[in-house]
């Protein structure tokens, strides 16, 4: 394979009428789906100059139509973005400037915005797109002239410097990808996936393109759900889910309500969990719900795809002992260095990645590119690129890796260096606790926990922490928030705590 778009044509040969990608108002077979993705592309091919090689931007929301936008990118021969439309508008120019679009393509909700946003681009409805009338024969063409190093999506993220980043992703980092998830999770017919992830949040490749290799389903969750846990638990017994991908922060809102205490339990046999640290007091709550259910901690940035290593929990975890991250993804390699050499056994060293999962780069962007996808050092003899995640890791006495914290979120404070990971961690098991965050107020030189919880929780919590922690690693300051802040991909937005020191 060397194209993304051959999966689609082995699930349409090998299941076509089972269901692909829906949401609360459609549901698709596979043959809905190529159908729509025929007529897309050939929408975008027959625009001025086409779109071969060149990116399109998505302005769609959260359905099964968005999604097969994306594919009808890829067979007209281009690759696309998804926008987060409810960024600032100072953000999303930011993003255009770096890409000169070849189209834009929006769905009726969003087509004033892409309006606004895209100047002399050519703007296409998705609505118009797929009345279109079908050209196999064009498509068929273009796809001739794709090869699986051209690019299938460009994902922004933050940057360091506030400028943000496209990470480049092509054609053979999907296959390979796809390749393991759908084999180490059992995606196949039958499968249906609940979709938690934002479209442009790279966990959504997982659910998307692990679905496209194996026919599996995906059902697009409605966001209004997450404020209600039980209403969402019903309606994942309702559509038939049986597998989650999301982030903590997701689990973690059912755990924290005790709703799987007061609904008949959903289907689900595989619970998969990335993005940030899953708090295991909230995991194992889960698990006594499920306890022959596969649970695993996916770890990966997006510029590996989205995963490059995973632990199938295989044990119990105390509340508050911390998850390893486990092991390399099948054909996927990892390095532990410190000081551009390997890491001695135990020591903490930065994780870097190679392999077919490791993206081409930033997109326009080859300075931040250099600075990241570098030349394996290991093997210097011939050209082999690495990308160097900014992660720190260790290997436990089990041979595991675990999880240690930024390079750039070090804290040193009172002469130590302080992963804030670390306190999390030690807090996480103590009852009634939702969720906190520990940040350095640089300016008054002290440690501040910010958590989500009872009234009376702080005295508990420095009285758990004096008993877990060295001196230095102790908040000096308890505060608690009414609603811990999240970003738009699910996570603690620490940011906004920031502002609050």
């Amino acid at each position: 394979m060397d194209h993304v778009l051959d999966l689609l044509d082995r699930s349409l040969r090998r299941c076509p009428q089972a269901p692909s990608y829906c949401d609360e108002n459609t549901a698709h077979t596979w043959a809905d789906t190529a159908a729509a993705v025929q007529r897309i592309g050939t929408a975008l091919a027959a625009l001025p100059g086409g779109v071969l090689h060149r990116p399109v931007v998505l302005a769609a929301g959260r359905t099964a139509a968005a999604v097969h936008a994306m594919l009808g990118t890829l067979a007209a021969g281009g690759f696309y973005i998804v926008l987060d439309v409810a960024q600032p508008p100072e953000r999303l120019q930011a993003i255009l400037a770096q890409l000169d679009p070849a189209a834009f393509l929006a769905d009726a909700e969003n087509l004033p915005l892409a309006r606004q946003l895209a100047g002399p681009v050519p703007l296409l409805s998705l609505e118009t797109a797929l009345d279109a009338a079908p050209d196999p024969a064009k498509l068929a063409a273009l796809r001739r002239r794709v090869i699986d190093t051209d690019l299938a999506y460009v994902l922004f993220t933050s940057g360091s410097t506030g400028q943000p980043k496209g990470v480049a992703v092509t054609h053979r980092n999907l296959l390979a990808y796809s390749e393991w998830v759908a084999a180490e999770f059992s995606f196949a017919p039958g499968t249906v996936l609940g979709g938690q992830s934002p479209f442009y949040f790279s966990m959504s490749v997982t659910d998307i393109y692990g679905a496209l290799r194996g026919g599996a389903c995906v059902q697009v969750l409605p966001r209004r759900l997450f404020s209600f846990p039980v209403q969402l638990l019903d309606y994942l017994t309702a559509r038939g889910v049986n597998t989650l991908y999301w982030v903590p922060s997701a689990l973690s809102i059912v755990a924290n309500w005790k709703a799987l205490d007061y609904t008949a339990l959903p289907p689900l046999r595989t619970v998969l969990f990335a993005g940030e640290v899953m708090p295991t007091a909230k995991l194992n709550y889960w698990r006594a719900h499920y306890p022959d259910a596969v649970f695993a901690n996916l770890y990966g940035p997006t510029e590996t795809t989205d995963i490059c290593a995973f632990y199938r929990l295989d044990r119990p975890f105390a509340g508050d002992e911390p998850l390893p991250i486990g092991y390399a993804c099948q054909n996927c390699g990892l390095l532990i260095l410190k000081d551009g050499a390997p890491a001695a056994p135990g020591e903490e060293g930065e994780l870097c990645v190679r392999g077919s999962f490791v993206a081409a780069g930033y997109y326009g962007q080859p300075e931040k590119t250099a600075a990241r996808f570098v030349q394996n050092p290991a093997r210097p003899q011939y050209p082999e690129i690495i990308y160097r995640t900014g992660d720190l890791v260790r290997l436990n006495e089990r041979g595991e890796l675990m999880y240690c914290g930024r390079l750039d979120d070090q804290i040193k404070h009172m002469g130590y260096r302080i992963e804030p990971g670390e306190i999390e961690t030690a807090a996480f098991g103590q009852d009634k606790l939702d969720e906190c965050a520990c940040l350095y107020d640089a300016a008054r030189d002290r440690l501040v926990l910010f958590y989500q919880g009872r009234r009376d929780l702080a005295q508990a919590l420095r009285a758990r922490l004096e008993q877990r922690l060295p001196a230095y690693m102790r908040p000096a300051e308890y505060r608690r928030v009414r609603q811990m802040p999240h970003n738009a991909n699910g996570k603690v937005d620490r940011k906004a705590l920031h502002n609050q020191l």
